[in-house]
C-alpha cells in the first residue's frame, strides 16, 4: 500500500525548462514550500556543460528518454527519433542551445485565433526580457539582468561569412538580431550559453532555487498519477527507490513534463477523453477530450556540400584535436568547445503567400551524419531547413496504463499536402542560397541529396524518406476557451482546481522558431498568474516587416 509522507504548497512535476523556472519564481519570496520531482539524474556529467559536448549527450540513454514516433504513414512508415531530456534541465540540458523566440506575429495569432487576448507579443515581450541576460546588452527588445545566459555566436569561419554574403546576394536578406527589430533574414544565432558554459534551465533557474530552505528536489522519481478529489488535484503518487508514495499539495500541482509526457500523465490520472480512457481501462476522473490532441512539430530536411577548401570542422573527431579543443575550453572557456557549432541560420520566406517567414535555416561549417550514437564528420558544410508553421496535426496516445511504458506519439507528418509543398520550397531556397557567388570558392559536389535527385518527383520521395524532426513537439494540452482546450489563459486545467499545466504542450499553435525560449517565457508569466501578481506592463514595439 502507498504510504503518505508529507505535504508541500506546490508540487512541480518535471525539472525541465518550465519546471525549473517555476521552482525559482514560486520560491523566491520564501513564502511557499516547493517540491520538484524529476525522473532523471542530476547534471553532473561534464559534457552536459560544454556547449560542443551536445553531440555526445544528445542521444545519451542515461539522460535521454530516447523516444521515437509511431510509424509515420506519409514518411515511408518510418519511426522518427524523438529525444527528450531525462535530467535536471530537461531538454535544455541536451539541446543545441539555439535561443529563438519565434516571430512577434505568432503570439498575436494566439491572441486573435484562440481567444487569448492576454498573449499578444506586447504582453509576452517583457517576460522574454525578464528571463534573459543577453551579452548584446539591454535595449527595446532584449534584457540583460535575467537568470538565463544568452550569448551571440562568436566562432569565426569563412563559411559563416559566405552565408551572410549569400543572404544579401540571393535577396533572402540579413539581420543583426532575429529576436529583435528584424526577425527575418540570415543572421548569427544566440545560444543559451554563458561564460563558455551551457546555460540550461537547471543552471539558470533551479540551482539558485535549491539554495533556499523551502525548496526540495527528488531525482530518479517516476510520477505515476495525479490524485484527484472532488474535482481538485490534491497531490501525486510517485515511485522512488522502489517505493510508491503519495504527497499532498495545498496550493497546486504543476505539470511540466513536456508535450509528450504531460498528456501521458494526465491520461494515466484519468484526465482526458472519457471513451478513450475507458478503452484503456483507466478510471475516469475528468472528461477533457483535448488532452493529447493538437500535436505539432517542426519537420526538417537538410542539404550538404563537400567543401573544396580545408576550412571545415571535420577534423574534430580526431583524438588529438578533441584533446586540444578540450584543453582550450578548460583553460579559457573559449574556442570550439564553447560553441554549439550551429551558430548561424535565418528566417526566410518560402513563398509569397505567407505573411511572415515560414522557413528557418540552421547552418554549420561541417557536414555530419550519425551512425547510431556515433557522429561522423566530413569536409563539407550543411544547411537544414524547418517548416515553421505546419498544418499537419497529430496526437499522443497510450500504449498501456503502465506509467513505465513509453507514450505513443503519432505526429502525422506531411498528412496535410501543404506541408510537403512548403518543404519542397524550402529545398529550393536552400539550393538558391548555397549556389550564390559567395559559395563559389568553397562549394564542391552535393552530398545530400545526391546529385541524381533532380526532378520534383525525386525530391518529394527524398523528403518522405529523409525528413526528420527538429525536436520541437508542442500543443498537446493547448490553451484556449473552446471545448477542446485543456488549459485557460492562466494555464489552469479546465474544470479542475489546483492543477496547472506549464510547458510546451500549452502552445495553441507552434511558434516560428526553437521552443526553449518561449517555454521559459510562458513559465515566467505563469508564475505571476499563480502567485496572483500583476502581470508586467505590455510593451508595444515596432519590428521590420517586409516580404
Amino acid at each position: 500500500m502507498p504510504t503518505q509522507t508529507t505535504e508541500y504548497d506546490f508540487i512541480i512535476l518535471g525539472a525541465g525548462s518550465a519546471g525549473c523556472v517555476m521552482a525559482n519564481r514560486l520560491s523566491e519570496d520564501g513564502k511557499y514550500s516547493v517540491l520538484v520531482l524529476e525522473a532523471g539524474p542530476m547534471d553532473h556529467k561534464l559534457l552536459v556543460h560544454i556547449p560542443a559536448g551536445v553531440y555526445n549527450v544528445y542521444k545519451d540513454p542515461s539522460i535521454n528518454w530516447n523516444y521515437f514516433s509511431e510509424p509515420e504513414p506519409d514518411c515511408d512508415n518510418r519511426l522518427i527519433d524523438l529525444p527528450r531530456g531525462k535530467i535536471i534541465g530537461g531538454s535544455s540540458s541536451i539541446n543545441s542551445m539555439v535561443y529563438m523566440r519565434g516571430h512577434p506575429l505568432d503570439y498575436d495569432r494566439w491572441a486573435k485565433q484562440h481567444n487569448l487576448p492576454n498573449w499578444t507579443y506586447a504582453q509576452c515581450l517583457p517576460y522574454f526580457k525578464r528571463c534573459e541576460s543577453s551579452d548584446r546588452g539591454a535595449d527595446t527588445w532584449r534584457g540583460d539582468c535575467g537568470p538565463l545566459g544568452v550569448t551571440k555566436g562568436k566562432l569565426q569561419n569563412p563559411l559563416y561569412d559566405a552565408l551572410i554574403q549569400a543572404g544579401q546576394q540571393s535577396g533572402q536578406g540579413t539581420s543583426e538580431d532575429l529576436n529583435g527589430y528584424k526577425p527575418q533574414g540570415i543572421a548569427r544565432f544566440d545560444s543559451t550559453t554563458k561564460n563558455g558554459f551551457r546555460c540550461s534551465a537547471a543552471t539558470a533557474h533551479l540551482r539558485p532555487a535549491l539554495k533556499r530552505p523551502r525548496v526540495e528536489l527528488k531525482t530518479h522519481t517516476l510520477v505515476r498519477r495525479i490524485l484527484i478529489d472532488n474535482d481538485r488535484a490534491t497531490g501525486i503518487e510517485f515511485e522512488h527507490k522502489g517505493k510508491i508514495q503519495q504527497i499532498r499539495a495545498t496550493q497546486s500541482v504543476i505539470v511540466s513534463c513536456g508535450a509528450i509526457k504531460t498528456p501521458q500523465l494526465l491520461m494515466l490520472s484519468g484526465i482526458g477523453d472519457a471513451d478513450y480512457l475507458r478503452s484503456m481501462d483507466i478510471d475516469l476522473q475528468h472528461h477533457l477530450p483535448g488532452v493529447g490532441q493538437n500535436l505539432q512539430d517542426h519537420l526538417s530536411i537538410d542539404t550538404g556540400f563537400a567543401c573544396t577548401q580545408d576550412i571545415t570542422l571535420h577534423k574534430l573527431t580526431q583524438p588529438h584535436r578533441k584533446l586540444m579543443v578540450g584543453l582550450e575550453w578548460l583553460l579559457t572557456r573559449k574556442g570550439i568547445g564553447a560553441s554549439n557549432v550551429w551558430e548561424m541560420g535565418g528566417l526566410v520566406f518560402g513563398n509569397d503567400e505567407v505573411d511572415y517567414p515560414n522557413l528557418q535555416y540552421h547552418f554549420t561549417p561541417v557536414y555530419n551524419q550519425y551512425e547510431g550514437r556515433k557522429l561522423i564528420l566530413f569536409q563539407g558544410f550543411q544547411l537544414n531547413v524547418d517548416q515553421l508553421r505546419p498544418r499537419s496535426r497529430g496526437e499522443i496516445k497510450l500504449h498501456s496504463a503502465d506509467p513505465n511504458d513509453r507514450p505513443a506519439a503519432h505526429f502525422n507528418y506531411l498528412s496535410d499536402p501543404y506541408d510537403l509543398k512548403e518543404l519542397k520550397e524550402g529545398f529550393d531556397k536552400m539550393q538558391e542560397i548555397l549556389h550564390q557567388p559567395a559559395f563559389d570558392a568553397y562549394r564542391g559536389r552535393r552530398l545530400e541529396p545526391t546529385p541524381e535527385v533532380k526532378s520534383e518527383k525525386d525530391i518529394e520521395a527524398w523528403i518522405r524518406t529523409t525528413a526528420s524532426t527538429d525536436y520541437h513537439p508542442c500543443g498537446t494540452c493547448r490553451m484556449g476557451t473552446d471545448e477542446d482546450a485543456v488549459v485557460d489563459g492562466q494555464l489552469r486545467v479546465h474544470g479542475l482546481d489546483g492543477l496547472h499545466v506549464i510547458d510546451a504542450s500549452v502552445m495553441p499553435d507552434i511558434v516560428s522558431g526553437n521552443l526553449n525560449a518561449p517555454v521559459q517565457m510562458i513559465a515566467e508569466r505563469a508564475a505571476d498568474y499563480i502567485l496572483d501578481r500583476e502581470q508586467l506592463p505590455a510593451q508595444q514595439v515596432s519590428f521590420h516587416f517586409q516580404k
